[in-house]
């Protein structure tokens, strides 16, 4: 009898779950040519439930409740189209009528909800895969760089430091599926195989995504394909044994989804120039050796239509390669001294864990709750005597603990109102053996709130605000209101956001031993946060086959960090004598910048028919950087690592033969002087690339080649060693890569 009653107890728990389930399948082409599309994204709308087309356009969606759905299907190069069912179909058939324009992308990162990017009033900029594919892209960095005018990257040594209009990484917030990456590395960790789009959001635009945002917000959302099965390859290889490989395995059983993916990437060392700025020959290569891998796990649990459960986990690991005999020149103390170039290795280490539900209560409340952690360290791993490290002695540099709990809920008010509201805590901790840091913690607690609302007159608004209380710098708050008027094919967008970041552990702990220019830098616990004000105009207009954005934008940071030198009486009150007879200047973190950029993005693209295609973009920028001077008075200079003009432009040819499809792509990356605060500027410069690629639709197996020539015309920085390097490309030199993906 209790046997009985416990299964008909577990039986009325299970109805609402299998109460009248629906499946939906069917086929989507192009309208123009009745050729299956591959890979067309699809949602359900008041739904958490979606898929993708496989090799022949079909898709077959399962566990809906009963009652009527509309499905709502969004592809690159075609425009969103509609399917509205009141029951179990089988023979759906949608047809999409191709774009001329990507201004139908569907974003998230403006507002937090699905919105098109035409309808946002939050103007976001994107990169799809299409773009990035036929751009010949292997890394993160790379996508960012050559397809967007507003982003330059640096790297030394120690890595790659990025900017956007004018702003280094620092103060931008990068994410992936809205979730924020951090520690360093958070470029290369990326898989760019698996990446189906990337929002862009300049500015402090948004109350949803704290105190970083200063300069701007990368979104990378990645291709979670809803196949059966869905195994890809992709293999790129060019000179200087620059090798990327990637593999990814989806498979969709059901209520269950696992989303795995590995990527391998390596690199040899390269030297542009032997000879040092002093005219020594010098053992420091250009660029140094690498390898990386990370692996990332994701599994999906969907109870019901309206309810999804998740876990997610990435590891990876970095190990440079650098050359263990070689020697260089050394000024110290007013003499030049041999010394080994190298004496380490640096290695880094990231793990991360996380979970989380989605839950839509009803068609106008819906409910995202996770926890999440990063955790990176950085070890230096030495393989020749140093000081009193001794070969084969590893010594953790630094160890970030990041923490983050976030409950969102998004609610429709009316038909004119959606409030997005939530409330997030984030721990941070730092530890560093190499800096005696022992471990420092800090806490910081935010609940922010976002109306977007529909005005009479064509007019759209975004009104938030986050409120932030953090252990160490306790309260502000920061508005943020974004306008929209569209008139036909004419969008014009006003924002204003104010932002403000509070000082990293490193930068009030942390200490940096430079051996290289002989310097010493300590952190500072009375440092003071950053704040910002942002402002932007922006005006669209989309015509048949011409697309043309312009955005004007200001933004405006008091309190800035940077670095000061220390008077002898500093050093001597500080406790520092000892680093003064070792090091020829010793430094410390401070509020002495107050830093202004203004500047003006221009993009445009042009449909030309017959499978021709051309776009580009321009930025210029005005940076200002006004640091204090123990007189009291500012020295003006440009923003470190900024670049007063950048611009992209491209143009391809595709065309479709039965099976076959051919895509050729010509892509230029110009860039102007870029300043650096201790080398100067380096000079302007210009990268060419041609790229093929050849798909082969196979059905249930896509094979796509490709072949091409980066930097053809074999534009280098050729000069001495511990210069401001303009690029560190090796030249002009030949890829061949090869993707391959199978679809069930």
């Amino acid at each position: 009898m209790r046997t009985k009653c416990l299964l008909a107890a577990m039986l009325c728990c299970l109805t609402p779950l299998l109460h009248a389930q629906t499946a939906l399948s069917g086929k989507v082409v192009s309208a123009g040519t009745n050729e299956p599309l591959v890979g067309v994204n699809i949602r359900v709308d008041n739904s958490l439930t979606g898929c993708t087309t496989n090799g022949r356009g079909e898709f077959t969606i399962d566990n809906l409740s009963g009652g009527q759905h509309t499905l709502r299907f969004s592809y690159i190069g075609f425009t969103p189209g509609k399917y509205t069912t009141d029951g179990q179909e089988t023979d759906i058939l949608v047809k999409l009528e191709e774009s001329y324009s990507n201004l139908s992308q569907v974003v998230v990162t403006g507002t937090g909800t699905h919105r098109r990017m035409t309808d946002s009033p939050v103007p976001v900029s994107v990169i799809t895969a299409k773009e990035i594919g036929g751009a010949n892209v292997s890394t993160l960095e790379e996508a960012l760089v050559k397809l967007t005018p507003n982003i330059s990257s640096y790297t030394n040594g120690m890595g790659t430091t990025m900017s956007l209009n004018g702003i280094n990484e620092d103060y931008i917030l990068i994410l992936e599926n809205g979730k924020r990456l951090a520690g360093e590395d958070r470029y290369t960790r990326i898989n760019v195989a698996n990446i189906k789009r990337i929002e862009i959001l300049n500015g402090a635009a948004s109350a949803l995504y704290g105190s970083d945002a200063i300069g701007g917000v990368i979104n990378i959302i990645t291709d979670d394909a809803r196949n059966t099965v869905n195994v890809s390859s992709y293999t790129h290889y060019s000179g200087e044994g620059r090798l990327t490989e990637s593999v990814n395995a989806d498979v969709n059983a059901g209520k269950f989804s696992s989303y795995t993916s590995y990527q391998r990437r390596q690199a040899g060392s390269w030297q542009n120039n032997n000879i040092d700025e002093n005219g020594y020959e010098t053992g420091r290569p250009t660029s140094v050796g690498f390898y990386s891998n990370t692996v990332n796990q994701r599994f999906v649990f969907n109870a019901t239509d309206k309810l999804s459960f998740y876990a997610r986990g990435t590891y990876y690991d970095n190990k440079t390669r650098r050359p263990q005999d070689a020697t260089y020149y050394a000024k110290s103390k007013g003499q030049f001294v041999q010394k080994d170039a190298y004496t380490y290795n640096l290695r880094h280490e990231t793990y991360t864990y996380g979970a989380g539900m989605k839950y839509m209560i009803n068609r106008s409340a819906y409910i995202d709750a996770e926890f999440y952690s990063d955790n990176f360290s950085s070890d230096y791993m030495y393989f020749k005597k140093s000081g009193s490290y001794l070969p084969g002695d590893q010594v953790t540099r630094k160890q970030v603990r990041y923490y983050n709990g976030n409950i969102k809920g998004i609610f429709r008010l009316g038909n004119r109102n959606k409030l997005s509201a939530g409330v997030e805590y984030v721990n941070e901790g730092l530890e560093s053996e190499s800096d005696n840091i022992d471990s420092r913690h800090m806490y910081t607690l935010a609940f922010y709130a976002q109306d977007e609302i529909k005005l009479p007159l064509n007019l759209q608004a975004v009104l938030g605000i986050r409120y932030i209380y953090n252990e160490n710098f306790k309260n502000y708050a920061t508005p943020n209101v974004s306008l929209m008027y569209k008139l036909g094919g004419l969008n014009l967008r006003a924002a204003y956001a104010a932002g403000f970041r509070t000082p990293t552990l490193s930068q009030l702990y942390a200490t940096d031993e430079s051996k290289t220019s002989n310097r010493y830098t300590t952190g500072n616990v009375g440092l003071k946060p950053e704040k910002n004000n942002f402002y932007s105009l922006n005006a669209e207009y989309n015509y048949r086959r011409l697309s043309v954005s312009v955005t004007g934008f200001i933004n405006d940071i008091r309190d800035m960090i940077n670095y000061r030198t220390l008077s002898d009486q500093e050093i001597h009150d500080m406790g520092l004598d000892d680093k003064h007879a070792t090091f020829d200047e010793i430094r410390q973190r401070d509020n002495v910048d107050k830093a202004k950029t203004k500047g003006i993005s221009l993009n445009a693209s042009l449909n030309l028919g017959a499978g021709f295609r051309a776009g580009g973009g321009y930025t210029y920028m005005d940076t200002e950087a006004r640091q204090l001077q123990a007189d009291g008075s500012y020295e003006v200079s440009p923003i470190d690592k900024s670049v007063r003009h950048m611009g992209n432009i491209n143009g391809q040819w595709e065309h479709a033969w039965n099976f076959y499809r051919l895509n050729v792509n010509v892509h230029g990356h110009l860039q102007g002087e870029r300043y650096s605060q201790t080398y100067g500027y380096a000079p302007k410069f210009q990268q060419w690339d041609l790229n093929t690629r050849h798909t082969f639709n196979l059905q249930s197996v896509i094979l796509e080649p490709g072949i091409g020539i980066e930097n053809i015309f074999d534009k280098t920085d050729d000069r001495p060693w511990n210069n401001n390097f303009s690029t560190l490309n090796p030249g002009r030199s030949v890829y061949v890569s090869l993707s391959v993906r199978f679809k069930k």
